[in-house]
């Protein structure tokens, strides 16, 4: 148990505004926490979640949802949970009995949230649900008539409704239809792709604007030249850098002052992610997305030794630009000046770049048995993608500031 994965399901309102996530927890082997001892994992994710990595690290300023066994529902203990911040999400195979009911009484009397996992009506469910607050219905086990006859049952109950595994824009659409509050899977980078879509002028100079920043051979002079092609990027630029989030000595005027305090490599980030951030005009998580598997990618490069982790980057940074032009990947790839292993890297997961992308991928769906890279350990994973999500969080906050 001490070789642990520990990942994130982002969960989102009806806005798509992020409003949480689900924290998953599987061990070396990659075995799904059902198939361990499910007390023994509670137990490491709140160990982990709270003593070792932290909340704020993980989740940001959002909700944690964390499964809870019977063990916890009934023998309540001092666990370092913050109610406010805390969703205690309720097995599907908990035993309903009069402990597990006070269980529940009690930690909403100390106000947690409280949601039912992977719910079926049934009336003996009765007394659970009129003690919780969210009620998670799987996508993937109910037909859609089921779906609509289990969102019937349920609105006579003052709960909110939470479909689980929405994995295209379409399912997500129906389920606002039906009335559900939240929505928890990846539907958002995996939009509805219009074919022979045109991407419009205005974006896809801004598209060659970032390509053109992604070349390590760049000169002050040059550098200097593409940015200031972007009418807001150079004041937006020198606004962040003498930003909280770089602390830098003194206040930096120029450009040329900027590369001096920071090097060339950081500023050609800093433009590209500024860029992006225009083009993301969707969903902030979604740009967040693409920052946190730009720096995933960089971060396993490290540490498996790999040479060129700049290309790394790029190839995590620029892997939602089809989600982001709402257009097919091979036509928005078409327009930028891309070496072919970071094309084949972005549109088959092939080389060393794809095979950095794939395993970041499945880490973020919570597939840890696909998610090796190299002969990096689990605790190794693990520390890149908490690295990576405190980067992209603090990266997102800086980019997304009110000017």
């Amino acid at each position: 148990m001490d070789e642990i994965f520990v990942g994130r399901q982002p969960i989102f309102d009806r806005n798509s505004k992020l409003y949480g996530y689900e924290l998953l927890f599987r061990d070396g082997s990659g075995n799904y926490a059902g198939e361990l001892d499910r007390d023994q994992a509670t137990s490491q994710v709140i160990v982990n979640v709270f003593l070792e990595f932290g909340l704020d690290r993980i989740v940001g300023p959002h909700r944690a949802f964390i499964n809870f066994t019977r063990r916890f529902l009934v023998d309540r203990q001092s666990l370092p949970l913050p109610p406010t911040r805390v969703v205690l999400e309720v097995l599907e195979d908990v035993r309903l009995d009069a402990d597990v009911i006070a269980g529940l009484r009690a930690y909403v009397r100390d106000g947690f949230t409280v949601a039912l996992d992977d719910f079926v009506f049934r009336d003996s469910m009765r007394p659970f649900i009129e003690l919780a607050h969210i009620v998670k219905l799987d996508l993937m086990v109910s037909s859609r008539q089921e779906l609509v006859e289990q969102v019937r049952l349920l609105r006579a109950y003052d709960v909110k409704l939470l479909a689980e595994k929405v994995e295209t824009e379409e399912a997500f659409e129906y389920c606002k239809q039906l009335g559900f509050d939240y929505f928890q899977g990846y539907f958002l980078s995996r939009p509805n792709i219009v074919q022979g879509a045109q991407v419009p002028l205005n974006r896809l100079k801004l598209l060659e604007l970032t390509t053109r920043l992604q070349n390590p051979d760049v000169d002050i002079s040059e550098l200097e030249e593409i940015i200031s092609q972007d009418v807001t990027l150079s004041y937006k630029l020198l606004r962040q850098l003498n930003s909280a989030f770089f602390a830098l000595p003194r206040v930096v005027e120029s450009l040329r002052a900027a590369v001096v305090y920071l090097g060339t490599q950081r500023i050609q980030r800093w433009a590209s992610l500024l860029l992006l951030a225009k083009l993301d005009n969707q969903s902030s998580e979604l740009m967040a997305q693409g920052i946190h598997r730009a720096k995933m990618c960089e971060l396993l490069a490290t540490f498996a030794g790999r040479a060129q982790t700049d290309s790394y980057f790029t190839v995590g940074l620029f892997s939602l630009l089809d989600a982001m032009m709402r257009a097919p990947l091979t036509e928005v790839l078409d327009a930028l000046p891309l070496t072919s292993e970071v094309r084949d890297a972005m549109l088959h997961h092939q080389g060393p770049y794809g095979e950095a992308l794939a395993s970041v991928i499945a880490y973020e769906q919570g597939d840890f048995q696909q998610a090796r890279f190299a002969h990096l350990t689990p605790s190794q994973m693990t520390d890149a993608y908490l690295k990576a999500v405190w980067w992209a969080d603090q990266s997102a906050d800086v980019l997304t500031s009110p000017q």
